[in-house]
């Protein structure tokens, strides 16, 4: 077994153009790949509304789904799971900053 070793301050390339992992699993391997969501839903075990709303950034991608992931495309469930908890970091982040503003 293979240990990832994870340094505590560990940070993100802030440099990379923020996108939700739904738009990174459609855009990046999905589309250019020609496969149809219907399709990837019957090999993931993923019902087809759930991909549909990752895809569109409504959904969040959470351990089991990064899994399935996995285990259909060579990503790891890991990085699946990097990619949304930065997406959910930077939107945090910007809805405190404009909530900040609004006061």
């Amino acid at each position: 077994m293979c240990l990832i070793k994870i340094d505590p301050l560990m940070d993100f390339d802030t440099s990379m153009l923020l996108r939700s992992p739904g738009d990174v699993l459609w855009n990046d391997y999905l589309q250019p790949n020609a496969i149809p969501l219907s399709r990837f839903a019957r090999r993931t075990g993923i019902s087809l509304t759930t991909l549909r709303q990752i895809t569109l950034g409504r959904r969040r991608i959470n351990a089991e789904y990064a899994l399935r992931l996995s285990l259909v495309m060579d990503p790891t469930p890991a990085y699946w799971l990097v990619l949304q908890a930065r997406y959910d970091l930077a939107m945090l982040s910007v809805e405190r900053h404009a909530r900040r503003r609004a006061r």
